[in-house]
């Protein structure tokens, strides 16, 4: 086997393998370093005491859910954030700002919990796809460098077959480079998490 196909193996084979820390993962398939953890829980980011059953209403609220909604998008800079927090409560009676806090936090923290199953889903999925890339791949690479040692190989084609798993190839690493990525997101999106909790939380004890 050429080094090339050689190389192409090794990484799709890699690409097939479990998690680099099963030990860490209940799922075998999850392809990213970072712990899967399918869905947060509000002890993991919520210190200001229990919260009462009222708090889930908050999507009785349409001015509260708008804002929460504003509240998690990850291109809204968390300073603003805690000004549109800060606002709102100052827009209330000073007697509902505790209760309306508090539902905020249930506000965000539900939408939040969506959004990153929706990825850690989609991220699943992707693995899902590399892994069976990196199956044709092996294939094709098996297939190309047999017509490579065929004496009576058609040199036309082995050429357009060996451009074709380049390209190919080309696609695969560069999915590989993306879901490096894509596997930060559900870390970010927690970290928002806290972040908002922690501002909420700080604007309740000044209540």
């Amino acid at each position: 086997m050429s080094r090339r196909f050689f190389v192409i193996a090794i990484l799709a084979a890699l690409s097939a393998a479990p998690a680099a820390h099963p030990a860490a993962n209940t799922d075998p398939d999850w392809p990213c370093v970072q712990r899967k953890v399918p869905e947060l829980s509000i002890g993991q980011v919520w210190n200001a005491g229990e919260l009462p059953e009222t708090a889930k209403q908050w999507d009785k609220d349409p001015r509260l859910s708008d804002l929460a909604a504003e509240l998690v998008k990850r291109s809204n800079p968390i300073d603003d954030a805690r000004k549109q927090i800060s606002d709102y409560i100052a827009s209330l009676p000073k007697d509902q700002a505790h209760e309306k806090l508090e539902q905020l936090f249930m506000g965000v923290f539900d939408k939040i919990n969506i959004e990153r199953a929706l990825i850690i889903s989609g991220i699943s999925r992707y693995a899902e796809s590399q892994r069976q890339l990196a199956a044709d791949l092996r294939k094709k690479a098996a297939e190309v460098d047999k017509m490579r040692t065929a004496s009576d190989a058609d040199q036309t084609e082995l050429a357009r077959q060996t451009a074709q798993l380049t390209w190919e190839t080309r696609i695969f690493e560069e999915r590989v480079q993306s879901l490096s990525y894509v596997c930060e997101v559900p870390t970010m999106i927690e970290q928002r998490l806290y972040s908002l909790s922690k501002i909420i939380s700080e604007m309740m004890q000044r209540d």
